[in-house]
């Protein structure tokens, strides 16, 4: 057993996903009127993907369970202490980075989220899952909040917010990656310029599709 498959997580999980399954982003009327390629060329804009996200305010934007379970294994099996992550959303993620935390003896999740109400969403479900202890939310925008008093080493690091700012998320905590740091970019086909960025060999990571839309990549020394 581990805090991923036991109570009070593994049901609040179950109901966090079914919500979110139920929310799609394309059940907003705002965001079913673009049209596919409006869609991609906003978040891929750095002057639209403000727009574009606050539309998506009440959407929960999670990731997959299989990528959920992918990054407890992650976490756990590199022995994670301290992990970073871009783009909380109600905390579904942030819960399974959480978890692998407590099962490896305990460290920290930074994460950021733009959106308040969503913060406030995050906190209530890290609470219910008894792991608020091992989490700092930092609300707001994440080129600020990201900026300054992450700790020298980072073990793993989770980019799962607005596309257009994976390479500068990347670009600004690389100092902090340790070498064999991994880095999990979900929905990483929206982000060309990140996948450019990573998959060039002289780019000190190696990196590799995994799953649906998922990019793993690993910093070198």
């Amino acid at each position: 057993m581990t805090t991923l498959t036991e109570s009070p997580l593994a049901p609040l999980l179950n109901r966090l996903f079914e919500e979110a399954e139920a929310m799609s982003p394309l059940a907003i009327p705002e965001i079913a009127a673009l049209s596919r390629e409006e869609r991609e060329r906003m978040m891929r804009s750095k002057t639209d993907y403000l727009e574009f996200y606050g539309r998506l305010k009440n959407a929960a934007l999670a990731v997959s369970r299989e990528t959920g379970l992918l990054l407890y294994m992650l976490a756990r099996g590199s022995g994670a202490r301290t992990i970073v992550e871009f783009g909380t959303s109600f905390g579904i993620s942030t819960l399974h980075l959480a978890a692998a935390l407590r099962d490896n003896g305990g460290g920290r999740v930074i994460t950021s989220e733009f959106e308040p109400s969503k913060v406030a969403r995050a906190r209530s479900n890290l609470e219910a899952g008894g792991l608020a202890d091992l989490v700092e939310i930092r609300e707001g925008d994440a080129l600020k909040t990201l900026a300054l008093d992450i700790p020298p080493r980072v073990d793993l690091l989770l980019l799962d917010g607005a596309k257009a700012l994976y390479p500068d998320i990347l670009r600004m905590l690389e100092g902090q990656l340790r070498p064999g740091a991994l880095i999990v970019a979900d929905n990483a086909d929206d982000s060309p310029d990140y996948l450019a960025r990573v998959r060039d060999p002289r780019s000190g990571y190696l990196s590799t599709p995994f799953a649906e839309d998922v990019e793993l990549s690993m910093r070198l020394g």
